[in-house]
C-alpha cells in the first residue's frame, strides 16, 4: 500500500479517540461538571470491576485455543522487553537529569510502563474496521485484534502493579524516611543564645523502667520483625526454621499488594483462558448452538461500552495537569517524550523484526502490529492511580501525563503509519 494510504488508515482511530478526549475534557469542566472529579472516579470503578473484565473474558475466550497459545508465546516476554528497556533508559534520564528523590519513582515508571491495554483496544480494532486496511477480512480483524489487545492488557496489568507499584512504593518510602530522619532530627536538637545546643537540664532527662524484670531473658531480633521469648532456665532464645520461613512469608505477604497485581481484568483473563482452552465449558457458551451463549452475549455487550467510556475519562483526567501546580522540570518531560516515543519505537523495530527473521514471531501481519505497537505507547495511565494511593508526584505525573498524550496523536498516527508499511 502506499504511504499515503496507510496514513489515513493509521490517523483515522486516533482522530476518534482525540474527539472523545475532547469531549471528556469539556464534560469534566467547572462550568459543565458533567464529568467532575467523583463523576470520573465512580465511572472508573464501574470500568475496572464491570467493563474491562467483561471485554477481556469474552475476547479472550472466543479466540483463545492451544494453537494460539503456542503462537502467542512473545507476547508477554515483548512487553516484559518493554519495561525492562524503559526502565534502563528511564534510570539514565534520572541520572542526566538530576530528578529529585521524590520524581524518582515516577519517571521510571513513565519510561516502563506503556499503556499497552486500553490503547491497542482502541486503535486496534478501528484499523481494521477502515477500508484499505492491510490485515484482512474486516470482521476476522476485528475480533483477533480484539482478543490479541484484550490478552495485552491482562498481561500489562499483572506487570504494572507488580513492577510499578512497588518502584513507587519503594520511593515514596526513601522519601518519607528521609523526611522524618530530619523531623526527628530538628526535634531533639534544640537551640540556644548564639545558635548553640542549649545544654540538658537534669530534670529534662528521660529516665525509663523495664515493666518486667530482663533477668533470665534475652530478645532475638530478626529481618523485620521482633521474636522474643523468654526461656526461665536456660535464658536464650531459640527460633526454629519454621518460624523464620513464616515470618518472612508474612512479610513478603504485607509489602506485595497481591489483591492490586490480581486486578478484576486479570482474573478475567484467567477465566477467557479457561473457557478458550477447555473444550467441553467451550461448547456450552462460545459455539453458536451453545445452551449458555447468552452468557457470551452479555459479555460482548458490556465489553463494547469499555472503550468509549475509559477515552471520555481519560479526556477528563487531563485536565488536571493544566490545573495543577508544574512541579516539575521541563526537561524531565521532555525526556519521557523521548524515550516512549523516539527511543523504545526504535528499538522496537530492530526487536520485533530481529524475531520474525529467526523464527520467533510468526507471520500474522496483524500480530506483529501489536508488538510493535507496545514499543510507541504513552505512559499507562494507572500510574496517576498508584502515585494517588502513595502521594508521591501526583501533580507532576498530570502534568507527564498531559504533554504525553497531547502528542500521542501524532506520535501514535506517524509510527501506526511505520508500523502498517513494516508489515503489509
Amino acid at each position: 500500500m502506499r504511504i499515503l494510504d496507510l496514513f489515513v488508515v493509521a490517523s483515522m482511530p486516533i482522530m476518534k479517540v482525540l474527539m472523545l478526549t475532547a469531549l471528556g475534557s469539556f464534560l469534566a469542566l467547572d462550568r459543565v461538571d458533567v464529568m467532575g472529579e467523583s463523576a470520573r472516579k465512580q465511572l472508573n470503578n464501574v470500568v475496572f470491576f464491570v467493563f474491562n473484565p467483561a471485554l477481556v473474558s469474552s475476547s479472550l475466550a472466543k479466540t483463545v485455543t492451544f494453537e494460539s497459545i503456542v503462537l502467542l508465546w512473545f507476547m508477554p516476554f515483548n512487553i516484559l522487553l518493554t519495561f525492562i528497556i524503559g526502565t534502563a533508559i528511564g534510570w539514565l534520564l534520572v541520572k542526566i537529569t538530576k530528578a529529585p528523590q521524590h520524581l524518582r519513582g515516577l519517571i521510571l515508571s513513565c519510561c516502563a510502563a506503556g499503556n499497552v491495554g486500553h490503547l491497542p483496544l482502541i486503535v486496534v480494532p478501528a484499523i481494521c474496521r477502515e477500508k484499505g486496511s492491510p490485515f484482512g477480512a474486516p470482521d476476522i480483524c476485528h475480533t483477533y485484534g480484539t482478543a490479541y489487545a484484550s490478552l495485552s492488557m491482562a498481561i500489562g496489568a499483572i506487570y504494572l502493579w507488580s513492577f510499578v507499584y512497588n518502584v513507587v512504593r519503594v520511593s515514596s518510602a526513601k522519601v518519607n524516611k528521609e523526611v522524618n530522619g530530619d523531623d526527628s532530627t530538628r526535634v531533639m536538637k534544640s537551640t540556644g543564645t548564639g545558635g548553640m545546643p542549649s545544654p540538658t537540664l537534669p530534670d529534662q532527662q528521660n529516665y525509663t523502667e523495664p515493666l518486667l524484670p530482663s533477668k533470665n531473658c534475652s530478645i532475638s531480633v530478626c529481618t523485620h520483625e521482633l521474636s522474643f521469648s523468654c526461656a526461665k532456665s536456660k535464658g536464650t532464645v531459640k527460633v526454629s526454621d519454621f518460624d523464620k520461613i513464616w515470618q518472612y512469608l508474612r512479610i513478603i505477604s504485607r509489602k506485595l499488594n497481591l489483591k492490586a497485581i490480581f486486578a478484576p481484568s486479570t482474573t478475567a483473563a484467567f477465566i477467557g483462558f479457561t473457557i478458550g482452552l477447555v473444550p467441553q465449558i467451550r461448547n456450552l457458551i462460545i459455539s453458536g448452538n451453545a445452551p449458555f451463549h447468552v452468557v457470551q452475549d452479555s459479555a460482548l455487550l458490556l465489553g463494547d461500552a469499555a472503550i468509549p467510556i475509559v477515552t471520555l475519562i481519560v479526556g477528563g483526567n487531563l485536565l488536571r495537569g493544566l490545573k495543577g501546580p508544574a512541579g516539575i522540570c521541563m526537561s524531565l518531560v521532555i525526556g519521557v517524550i523521548a524515550v516512549r516515543y523516539v527511543l523504545l519505537p526504535l528499538l522496537g523495530i530492530v526487536i520485533i523484526k530481529s524475531a520474525v527473521r529467526f523464527g520467533l514471531v510468526h507471520s500474522d501481519p496483524l500480530y506483529q502490529f501489536i508488538l510493535l505497537l507496545h514499543y510507541a505507547l504513552p505512559p499507562a495511565m494507572n500510574i496517576g492511580t498508584i502515585t494517588q494511593l502513595f502521594r508521591a508526584g501526583e501533580s507532576e505525573c498530570s502534568v507527564i501525563m498531559l504533554w504525553t498524550y497531547g502528542l500521542a496523536s501524532i506520535s501514535l498516527t506517524l509510527w501506526s503509519t511505520a508500523f502498517l508499511w513494516l508489515v503489509s
